[in-house]
């Protein structure tokens, strides 16, 4: 991956993130999301990123520290410092939490249950691409929280996916209509969406709008396809307006330049 799609992939997950959060659990065709807002669901300034970006942030910094490996106890270290403390939020406040991540978290044990296939393990899993990782150290990401052999499996087809995103890859157009993209918070759901988006479209800016747009998971949607965006557009395809709006930016370009440093 290059400096600049690492760049790409880090605002753009974060912006997406940030652009979704106004509109969370809000119907498809209820609202229409045309650029950053503030408020909404949760009551947050506009800008705001919720936990997807917060645990990609403690995920990457996780990598960083520990030379590029995968290590559980750290990991569960830092979203327990995040869920806890509020570390990696721009505000020092925790407002969005799933209850599959949480539990786990507060737990120490990653959840196996057939109810426990969500997305908390997808929307963090990005900087694993950074640098090539083994599918066993993807698993063993997602299983802090999310064990289900599913979701890590999609995990690593996640990454897998943003590997070939960096190497040039394009997806093909996806002929189904909107009506036919589910966007709630199952694993599935949020990487069909996303992709969808991203196939749809054909700039960083119509993809995350798309995905916020679809309703239901908006802010995981959009921030799973802002990072594909990110790294298929680049980092100066993100609108600056966006850019100059996202609250924390501070905190993601010392991460980014740390993890450039690395590559």
């Amino acid at each position: 991956m290059t400096p600049d799609q690492v760049r790409g992939m880090l605002y753009g997950l974060a912006v997406g993130d940030a652009l979704g959060v106004p509109y969370e659990f809000k119907g498809r065709g209820t609202f229409h999301c045309d650029g950053m807002a503030g408020h909404g669901t949760h009551n947050r300034p506009a800008g705001t990123w919720s936990d997807d970006t917060a645990m990609t942030l403690a995920t990457l910094h996780s990598l960083i520290e520990d030379d590029w490996n995968v290590d559980p106890s750290d990991l569960l270290a830092r979203y327990r410092n995040w869920l806890e403390a509020g570390a990696y939020t721009p505000d020092g406040e925790v407002f969005d939490c799933g209850l599959t991540c949480a539990s786990a978290i507060r737990s120490g044990r990653g959840s196996t249950g057939e109810r426990s296939q969500g997305n908390g393990s997808l929307m963090r899993i990005a900087p694993l691409a950074i640098r090539h990782q083994s599918d066993e150290a993807i698993r063993a990401a997602s299983a802090v929280t999310h064990a289900h052999p599913h979701v890590m499996d999609m995990c690593v087809r996640q990454v897998r996916l943003l590997e070939r995103l960096a190497n040039g890859w394009t997806p093909d157009p996806d002929p189904r209509p909107e009506d036919a993209i589910r966007s709630g918070g199952f694993v599935d759901e949020t990487a069909d969406a996303a992709l969808w988006c991203l196939a749809d479209t054909g700039s960083y800016r119509d993809c995350v709008l798309a995905a916020v747009n679809l309703g239901s998971d908006t802010d995981t949607t959009a921030c799973v396809a802002g990072a594909m965006a990110g790294i298929r557009y680049g980092y100066g395809a993100i609108p600056a307006e966006w850019l100059k709006a996202l609250r924390g930016a501070p905190m993601i370009e010392a991460l980014a330049d740390a993890a450039v440093q690395g590559l």
